[in-house]
């Protein structure tokens, strides 16, 4: 499921309600569903959350985590997405963090690099997933690329915490 009008009909099936942490992509990913009519029924909110004071201050991610693992990391993607959700009147969460260019990050991470991060609410429990991609292309096209394959990534994750399978975690 790529098309972005087949995500949100999805989520708004599935009677999802999404809280988005957006570093690296700003917004985009809710402003891309935000396109969608009749959408704004599966959005709760969407942070565009870089600086760490930021991130620390809305998502409650430690600075002893970021001093630890780098802005862009899993582990700093997960915390923003446990803070997004947890914060939120939110079933479901995104978030991701990354280098977009043009220039190269912290440690030599090359433009491009993004990590993210999903969670989903299933009763009580809380499902969390991490991942970190490459997206080839200028800084925008780094962004666009980086919030659609989180929202198909969603989809995903939701279907795979909902099927019965025993996911892992993070």
């Amino acid at each position: 499921m790529d098309r972005i009008e087949d995500i949100a009909n999805f989520l708004l099936r599935n009677e999802i309600k999404l809280a988005t942490a957006e570093s690296c992509t700003a917004g985009l990913i809710v402003s891309e569903l935000a396109r969608v009519p009749g959408s704004g029924a599966a959005i709760d909110c969407g942070l565009a959350v870089y600086s760490p004071q930021a991130k620390n201050r809305f998502l409650n991610v430690a600075y002893e985590l970021i001093d630890e693992h780098g802005l862009t990391s899993e582990a700093v993607a997960d915390a923003m997405v446990l803070g997004a959700i947890e914060n939120n009147d939110a079933n479901a969460a995104i978030a991701n963090t990354g280098i977009a260019g043009p220039a190269a990050g912290p440690n030599g991470l090359e433009p491009g690099t993004v990590c993210l991060a999903w969670a989903v609410r299933r009763g009580d429990r809380i499902h969390r997933f991490t991942e970190t991609r490459y997206f080839e292309g200028e800084r925008n096209e780094v962004r666009h690329g980086a919030a659609h394959y989180g929202l198909q990534r969603l989809v995903f994750y939701f279907d795979e915490v909902f099927s019965g399978h025993n996911p892992t975690a993070a």
